[in-house]
């Protein structure tokens, strides 16, 4: 994949949804059909200008957040030069939807990090772990000033642009997916739930749900695995193998996280499950935003979709 320094890319969370909060493994990719950079409202822009006018404006309470906490930041982003840019028109120009869980504020904090870092650790595929983790630290930092919490996954991987195989929240490994082994007409696609998430509400009732010993027990001992070994073999290009512990894993969160699955698509869920045409997970913390779907009939299933109105977007195609 050709990448262009200054253009952030939104991602997609392929497995660890929940899980990762447990420690579990994750799987993250850079999604380029969504992007976003940093600009400057002016008049060679043909932007909208209301839009731009909005960004500007969140990120100075962005700012004033940095600013406010300055001996968290100061050391590592240059609160000065980006305060003199905001007030330039500094804005971030992007595609990726809000509240839809594809890391619209992890882009933008990759991009803050990459124009304004003090020393700035390079997005190399050369890093080691420790430099992987450091990094993970230092934008989950700056991400905090959007959602009071972060992993720093989503940034991390916006900033480095490939392929994140997360072991657990301390070691991190940049790869590459096997994507052609799956078959010819193999796919990964998003539907959109045309409805907005809301991560923080979701998350808490999760954490609440998991001081109950038997949801907690039912997380860890199979939740747990069973996500950890369909990342296993997708990694690995098992074909059946990954699609067999995914059809699983479609299985536990329709019946076990019902309630994160937007009412409109249970059935569509389970037409999936019993004609083994395709499965659907949920893609981030669910609620909205996008449902994440696997097909190794991406024709038979594009066409399906389409015809019951269902707004897709491909993900990865390997084409007949």
């Amino acid at each position: 994949m050709r990448v262009h320094p200054n253009l952030f890319y939104a991602k997609i969370l392929l497995f660890g949804e929940y899980g990762v909060l447990l420690n579990s493994m994750g799987l993250s990719i850079p999604y380029t059909h969504f992007i976003g950079e940093l600009s400057f409202i002016g008049e060679d822009k043909y932007t909208d200008r209301n839009f731009a006018k909005r960004s500007n404006s969140e990120l100075l309470k962005f700012l004033n957040y940095l600013k406010d906490r300055s001996s968290s930041y100061e050391d590592f982003i240059d609160l000065v030069a980006f305060e003199k840019d905001l007030k330039n028109g500094l804005y971030f120009e992007s595609s990726i939807p809000e509240s839809y869980g594809l890391g619209s504020s992890g882009a933008l904090c990759a991009a803050v990090y990459k124009k304004y870092g003090i020393k700035a650790i390079g997005n190399s595929r050369k890093l080691n772990n420790g430099e992987i983790i450091q990094l993970k630290k230092l934008l989950a930092q700056l991400e905090s000033g959007f959602h009071g919490k972060s992993s720093g996954l989503d940034p991390l991987n916006s900033y480095l642009k490939v392929p994140l195989l997360i072991h657990n929240q301390n070691q991190i490994e940049q790869v590459s997916l096997p994507g052609r082994k799956f078959g010819e007409d193999s796919a990964i696609f998003l539907i959109n739930s045309q409805k907005s998430g809301n991560t923080e509400p979701l998350v808490r009732s999760f954490l609440k749900n998991c001081e109950r010993k038997e949801f907690a027990d039912l997380m860890e001992q199979e939740f747990i695995p069973m996500n950890n070994e369909c990342i296993h073999e997708l990694v690995n290009g098992n074909a059946d193998s990954f699609f067999s512990k995914l059809a699983r894993l479609s299985k536990f969160q329709w019946t076990h996280f019902k309630s994160m699955i937007p009412d409109s698509f249970l059935d569509l869920w389970v037409e999936g499950l019993t004609s083994q045409k395709f499965w659907l997970k949920l893609c981030g913390s669910g609620g909205g935003g996008y449902l994440l779907g696997f097909t190794r009939n991406y024709s038979a299933t594009k066409n399906l979709l389409l015809s019951k109105g269902y707004d897709i977007v491909t993900v990865y195609e390997n084409e007949r």
